[in-house]
C-alpha cells in the first residue's frame, strides 16, 4: 500500500505542475485537475482503494507538492484543492466522510509543515470539503460536521497554539462550525 500511495503521491504532483503552467485561472484549473486525477487514481486502482482516507490524503499531499514547485500560494489554491479531492472521491465511490475527513486532515499536517497559517488553512479546507459534497450532491450538514471536526481533531494533535488558533478561525468564518465544536469532547478529540 505504501509504494501505491507515493505513485499516487508523484502522480497528483506532477498532474498539478503541469496543468498549472501557463494556466490563468488557477483555482478552476486546480479544481479540475485534482477532481480528474482522484477519478483516475481511483479507476487505475481498483475497489480495495475506495476504503479508507489514505487516497484522498496522498491525492491532497501531492497537489499541495505540485503547488510548491509551481510556486503557487498555498492558501489561494486549498479551497480548490480539497474541493476537486471530495468530488473526485465521491464520484469514484469513496464514502463521502473518508473523502473530507483524509482532505481535510492532510491539508492541516501539510500546513504545519509548511509553516502556513493553520487558522486559515482549516477554514479553505472546511470550505471546501463542503463545497466539493455539494457539488457531489452529498449530505452538506454531515459533511461541514466530519470537516470541523477533522480540523478540530488535527490540530488538537499537532499541539501548542494550533487548537485554539483553529477553533477561533473556524468559529468566525464557518457558518454552523460554534455548535459542533461546542458538541465534541475537546479532551478527546475524537472524529465521529
Amino acid at each position: 500500500m505504501f509504494k501505491l500511495l507515493s505513485k499516487i503521491v508523484n502522480g497528483a504532483k506532477g498532474a498539478i505542475v503541469s496543468a498549472l503552467k501557463g494556466a490563468t485561472d488557477i483555482v478552476g484549473t486546480v479544481i479540475t485537475t485534482v477532481k480528474k486525477i482522484t477519478i483516475n487514481t481511483v479507476k487505475e486502482s481498483g475497489d480495495f482503494v475506495k476504503e479508507g482516507i489514505q487516497v484522498p490524503a496522498a491525492i491532497v499531499k501531492g497537489a499541495i507538492e505540485g503547488l510548491s514547485e509551481v510556486g503557487i500560494s498555498f492558501i489561494r489554491a486549498i479551497k480548490g484543492i480539497i474541493d476537486g479531492t471530495v468530488q473526485g472521491a465521491m464520484e469514484s465511490g469513496i464514502n463521502q466522510r473518508d473523502a473530507v475527513r483524509g482532505a481535510v486532515g492532510q491539508t492541516l499536517y501539510n500546513a504545519k509543515e509548511l509553516g502556513v497559517d493553520i487558522g486559515e488553512t482549516a477554514v479553505a479546507a472546511v470550505k471546501g470539503a463542503i463545497d466539493g459534497v455539494t457539488k457531489s450532491g452529498g449530505d452538506v450538514a454531515k459533511a461541514t460536521k466530519t470537516a470541523v471536526r477533522t480540523a478540530i481533531t488535527v490540530a488538537g494533535d499537532i499541539g501548542g497554539e494550533t487548537l485554539n488558533t483553529v477553533e477561533k478561525a473556524l468559529s468566525t468564518s464557518v457558518k454552523g462550525a460554534n455548535k459542533i465544536i461546542d458538541e465534541m469532547d475537546l479532551s478527546k478529540k475524537k472524529v465521529n
